[in-house]
C-alpha cells in the first residue's frame, strides 16, 4: 500500500516542479535511475508500466527506495484500465498516471486516497476528471495542445491543477513556457534520460540534469 498521504504526494510534485517518467526492464538500471534523480533533488518518480514483467521491476523499486532513498515518493505511468491500476496500489504505488481519462479508475485510487492523474486532452476531459476527484489532471500530449492551452484552460478554470507531459525540456525557454502558462508541474521523460548516458552508466549526468532543470524551475516559479 502506499506509503504516503495524498498531501505528501501533491506537495512534492508541486514543490519540485518536475516528475521524471522512465521504464527499463533491466531493475539495476531502473535502480540507478531513480537514485541520481534522487541524488538530483528529484523527490516524485513516475514509472512506466510500458513492458512485459514492469510490474515486477517496480515492486522492486518501491522496496529499493524505501530502504535507501528516504523521501523519494514512487509512483507508476501508463496506465489505462482499473485492474492495472489496483495491482500497482497493491505493490506501493503512491500516485498513478494514465495517458487518458478512464473514470474506472478514479475509484479505485480515490478509496486508497492515491491520487490519479489521468492524461486529459479538452476541457471537457479535465473537468470530467476533476469531478470524479482527480486533484491534478495531465495535459497530454504537451506537444501537440502547447502552452496555449493551459492558459486557455485555467482562465475559466483558475483552480485546475496540470502536470504536462510530451514535449517538456530541461530547457529555459521550454519550461518558462509551461509554468508561465500556469501548469502544477511537468512530467518529463527522454530529455532527462538520454540513451548515451543509460547505456555509458553515466548516472551522475542524470542527476546533474536533474539538478539543472529544477534550477530552471525554481527562477522560473519566484
Amino acid at each position: 500500500m502506499a506509503k504516503y498521504d495524498k498531501m505528501a504526494v501533491l506537495s512534492a510534485m508541486k514543490e519540485t516542479g518536475i516528475v521524471p517518467v522512465f521504464y527499463h526492464k533491466d531493475l539495476e538500471t531502473a535502480k540507478n535511475v531513480v537514485k541520481a534523480c534522487y541524488e538530483g533533488g528529484i523527490r516524485a518518480f513516475e514509472f512506466a508500466n510500458r513492458g512485459d514483467f514492469a510490474q515486477e521491476i517496480f515492486g522492486e523499486l518501491v522496496k529499493f527506495a524505501e530502504k535507501e532513498l528516504p523521501g523519494m515518493i514512487m509512483g507508476i505511468g501508463s496506465v489505462v484500465d482499473p485492474g492495472t491500476a489496483a495491482l500497482y496500489l497493491q505493490l506501493g504505488a503512491n500516485f498513478v498516471v494514465g495517458p487518458l481519462f478512464n473514470p474506472e479508475i478514479a475509484p479505485i485510487c480515490n478509496r486508497r486516497l492515491v491520487p490519479y492523474c489521468p492524461g486529459c486532452g479538452t476541457v471537457s476531459e479535465v473537468g470530467r476528471a476533476q469531478e470524479m476527484g482527480c486533484d491534478v489532471c495531465k495535459v497530454f500530449p504537451g506537444d501537440v495542445l502547447g502552452p496555449a492551452f493551459v492558459k486557455g484552460l485555467r482562465a475559466p478554470m483558475p483552480w485546475s491543477q496540470l502536470m504536462v507531459t510530451g514535449g517538456v525540456k530541461p530547457t529555459k525557454e521550454n519550461l518558462e513556457g509551461w509554468f508561465k502558462a500556469g501548469v502544477t508541474c511537468v512530467g518529463m521523460g527522454s530529455n532527462l534520460f538520454p540513451k548515451d548516458v543509460i547505456a555509458a552508466g553515466e548516472w551522475s549526468k542524470i542527476s546533474e540534469l536533474c539538478r539543472e532543470a529544477l534550477d530552471i524551475v525554481k527562477s522560473v516559479k519566484q
